[in-house]
Protein backbone atom coordinates (compact mmCIF):
# COMPACT_ATOMS: atom_id res chain seq x y z
CA UNK A 1 0.00 0.00 0.00
CA UNK A 2 1.33 3.35 -1.14
CA UNK A 3 -0.13 6.82 -0.22
CA UNK A 4 -0.13 9.33 -2.64
CA UNK A 5 0.60 12.81 -2.55
CA UNK A 6 0.38 15.81 -5.02
CA UNK A 7 0.71 19.62 -4.67
CA UNK A 8 -1.37 20.06 -7.70
CA UNK A 9 -4.33 18.95 -5.03
CA UNK A 10 -5.76 20.37 -2.20
CA UNK A 11 -4.04 19.20 1.32
CA UNK A 12 -5.65 16.45 2.96
CA UNK A 13 -8.11 18.46 5.57
CA UNK A 14 -8.17 15.54 8.14
CA UNK A 15 -6.31 12.89 9.04
CA UNK A 16 -6.35 10.79 5.65
CA UNK A 17 -3.98 10.59 2.28
CA UNK A 18 -4.98 12.24 -1.32
CA UNK A 19 -5.04 8.83 -2.19
CA UNK A 20 -4.22 4.90 -2.04
CA UNK A 21 -2.53 2.78 -4.55
CA UNK A 22 -2.82 -1.18 -3.92
CA UNK A 23 -3.18 -3.78 -6.04
CA UNK A 24 -3.13 -1.76 -9.20
CA UNK A 25 -5.75 0.27 -8.46
CA UNK A 26 -6.14 4.09 -6.64
CA UNK A 27 -7.87 4.92 -4.63
CA UNK A 28 -8.26 8.67 -4.49
CA UNK A 29 -10.61 10.72 -1.88
CA UNK A 30 -13.38 12.91 -2.65
CA UNK A 31 -12.06 16.03 -4.11
CA UNK A 32 -13.68 19.47 -3.30
CA UNK A 33 -13.42 22.20 -5.42
CA UNK A 34 -10.60 24.43 -3.52
CA UNK A 35 -7.41 26.40 -5.89
CA UNK A 36 -4.66 24.45 -4.04
CA UNK A 37 -2.46 27.50 -5.59
CA UNK A 38 -4.60 29.55 -3.38
CA UNK A 39 -6.24 27.18 -0.49
CA UNK A 40 -9.43 28.62 -1.15
CA UNK A 41 -12.63 28.16 -3.35
CA UNK A 42 -12.60 28.66 -7.23
CA UNK A 43 -15.03 31.63 -7.87
CA UNK A 44 -18.36 30.45 -9.56
CA UNK A 45 -21.19 27.86 -9.50
CA UNK A 46 -21.55 24.31 -10.13
CA UNK A 47 -19.81 24.27 -13.15
CA UNK A 48 -16.80 25.98 -11.85
CA UNK A 49 -16.59 24.34 -9.00
CA UNK A 50 -16.93 20.86 -10.70
CA UNK A 51 -14.43 21.35 -12.68
CA UNK A 52 -11.57 22.09 -10.20
CA UNK A 53 -12.42 19.65 -8.23
CA UNK A 54 -11.88 17.30 -11.49
CA UNK A 55 -8.55 19.13 -11.95
CA UNK A 56 -7.57 18.39 -8.69
CA UNK A 57 -8.96 14.13 -9.30
CA UNK A 58 -7.12 14.60 -12.43
CA UNK A 59 -3.92 16.16 -10.97
CA UNK A 60 -3.97 13.14 -8.00
CA UNK A 61 -4.14 10.34 -10.90
CA UNK A 62 -1.46 12.21 -12.45
CA UNK A 63 1.01 11.38 -9.45
CA UNK A 64 0.52 7.79 -9.60
CA UNK A 65 1.11 8.33 -13.26
CA UNK A 66 -1.99 7.70 -14.79
CA UNK A 67 -5.23 10.19 -16.22
CA UNK A 68 -8.42 10.03 -15.99
CA UNK A 69 -8.85 7.64 -18.65
CA UNK A 70 -8.30 5.03 -16.13
CA UNK A 71 -10.95 5.66 -13.38
CA UNK A 72 -12.94 2.98 -13.48
CA UNK A 73 -15.98 4.50 -10.63
CA UNK A 74 -16.67 7.80 -9.62
CA UNK A 75 -19.19 8.68 -6.54
CA UNK A 76 -20.30 12.62 -6.64
CA UNK A 77 -21.73 14.08 -4.01
CA UNK A 78 -23.65 16.94 -4.35
CA UNK A 79 -25.58 19.70 -2.31
CA UNK A 80 -28.47 20.01 -3.83
CA UNK A 81 -29.82 17.45 -6.89
CA UNK A 82 -30.84 20.38 -9.01
CA UNK A 83 -27.17 21.26 -9.85
CA UNK A 84 -27.36 17.50 -11.84
CA UNK A 85 -27.71 18.70 -15.33
CA UNK A 86 -24.67 21.20 -14.66
CA UNK A 87 -22.42 19.03 -13.03
CA UNK A 88 -22.53 16.66 -15.71
CA UNK A 89 -22.49 19.09 -18.13
CA UNK A 90 -18.84 19.73 -17.29
CA UNK A 91 -17.88 16.47 -16.05
CA UNK A 92 -18.81 14.46 -19.29
CA UNK A 93 -15.46 17.15 -20.96
CA UNK A 94 -13.41 14.76 -18.73
CA UNK A 95 -14.13 11.82 -19.35
CA UNK A 96 -14.81 9.75 -22.87
CA UNK A 97 -16.09 6.20 -23.86
CA UNK A 98 -16.17 3.96 -21.87
CA UNK A 99 -17.51 6.68 -19.25
CA UNK A 100 -16.60 5.57 -15.57
CA UNK A 101 -19.59 3.53 -13.43
CA UNK A 102 -20.90 6.33 -11.55
CA UNK A 103 -22.87 7.19 -8.50
CA UNK A 104 -24.28 10.77 -7.73
CA UNK A 105 -26.24 11.68 -4.65
CA UNK A 106 -27.72 14.91 -3.13
CA UNK A 107 -26.28 14.96 0.67
CA UNK A 108 -27.17 17.40 3.28
CA UNK A 109 -24.29 19.74 3.24
CA UNK A 110 -20.09 18.91 2.12
CA UNK A 111 -16.73 20.31 3.63
CA UNK A 112 -16.77 23.56 3.96
CA UNK A 113 -20.11 24.27 2.20
CA UNK A 114 -18.71 22.83 -1.10
CA UNK A 115 -21.58 22.44 -4.07
CA UNK A 116 -19.58 19.47 -4.98
CA UNK A 117 -17.43 16.88 -3.92
CA UNK A 118 -16.09 13.93 -6.25
CA UNK A 119 -13.61 10.55 -5.35
CA UNK A 120 -12.75 8.35 -8.06
CA UNK A 121 -11.21 4.62 -8.23
CA UNK A 122 -8.87 3.80 -10.90
CA UNK A 123 -6.83 1.20 -12.33
CA UNK A 124 -3.59 1.19 -12.95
Amino acid sequence: MKALHTNGAPAAIGPYSQAIEVNGFVFASGQIPIDPATGEFVEGGIKEQTRQALINASHIMAEAGIDLSHVVKTTVYLSDMDNFAAMNEVYSTFFEKPYPARSAVAVKTLPKGALVEVECIAAI
